[in-house]
């Protein structure tokens, strides 16, 4: 049986987790009264509101970027307005079922790999943003040994670029993509498999497959 090696945050009893990330909390200055509704697009993002008074949030209903980010948010005791697809440009179809006068706040890492926020602004929505986290590469997958033979199963554009600042790939690896963002990560010429659904549980079922 070929080893299935997790690059993520998240973690799956199947499959050898490496966390490719540290994530540092930031906790800048927010007046959340100000907003309508929070735009949360990780679970890091619901972790990093647990840095500020729980009253003070708590009462914004957020639109989450998958199932995953949602149950996150609900997980501190907040509620969902909306869920998308997964991907950051889809939010903005989201976003435009609402009112221009909504003020959203969109709680992002220090780097983000989609430009919704801009587009939605030429638009006429108001969305602040607000970076309440930032990642750099962990030393787990700095020192990680892989195995020539193994499926690589990355979650991330992140994870992604972590591991090959670190590694190459072996013509014996099977990568697994979690979604077309971190596909587009990928060098030109590498195969693929991509996942059906964008969680962890689709990627790792996937990876069963191709023993």
């Amino acid at each position: 049986m070929r080893p299935i090696y997790l690059f993520s945050i998240s973690t799956h009893p199947d499959a050898i987790n490496i966390n490719s990330l540290d994530i540092t909390f930031l906790q800048p200055k927010i007046d959340f009264s100000s907003y309508d509704f929070l735009i949360l697009t990780s679970k890091q993002a619901s972790k990093a509101l647990q840095h500020y008074d729980l009253q003070e949030y708590i009462h914004l209903p957020a639109l989450a970027i998958s199932k995953e980010s949602a149950k996150s948010y609900e997980a501190i005791g907040g509620t969902i307005l909306n869920v998308g697809d997964g991907y950051g440009d889809t939010l903005s179809d989201k976003i435009k079922q609402y009112a221009k006068t909504k003020r959203w706040l969109y709680l992002r890492a220090e780097i983000v790999a989609s430009d919704f926020v801009a587009r939605c602004r030429e638009e006429g929505y108001l969305i602040d943003e607000a970076i309440v986290y930032r990642s750099a590469c962990s030393e787990a997958i700095k020192k990680a040994l892989i195995a020539k033979d193994a499926i690589l199963i990355f979650t991330s554009p992140s994870s992604l670029k972590c591991f090959l600042k670190n590694h190459s790939f072996s013509q014996e690896n099977k990568i697994i993509v979690i979604g077309k963002t971190t596909a587009q990560a990928l060098p030109q010429g590498i195969d693929f498999f991509m996942s059906e659904k964008r969680t962890v549980q689709s990627c790792v079922a996937l990876a069963k497959t191709l023993f």
